[in-house]
């Protein structure tokens, strides 16, 4: 199984659990309201996203003032390509199966 495969799913289900975690307070039936959104969860993985890669360049920048190690720039680094990796290949499998929908007969 490829490595962007994993990584996307395992960011998807962080993400997922993190809509799930936020509607704790909810009562036991669901309405359509509560159900988190696939576009809702795509928002914050890619702001989630967004962040390590500020994150990372931050770290970057205290380490040229000497205020951070290479292992936590290198960490930091990692990081934000593993999840910005996570969200090229969900949205490769979005593209692709728009493209299959697209190709299906009508």
């Amino acid at each position: 199984m490829d490595a962007k495969v994993v990584n996307a799913s395992i960011a998807y289900v962080e993400a997922l659990k993190r809509t799930m975690d936020a509607g704790e307070g909810a009562p036991e039936v669901e309405t359509r309201q509560s159900t988190p959104d696939f576009a809702d969860i795509l928002k914050d993985t890619i702001s989630d996203t967004a962040g390590a890669v500020k994150g990372a360049e931050a770290v970057s920048i205290a380490a040229a003032t000497k205020q951070a190690t290479i292992t936590d720039v290198v960490t930091a680094v990692t990081n934000a390509e593993m999840a910005l990796e996570s969200v090229v290949a969900v949205r490769d499998r979005v593209v692709q199966a728009y493209q299959d929908i697209l190709c299906m007969p009508i």
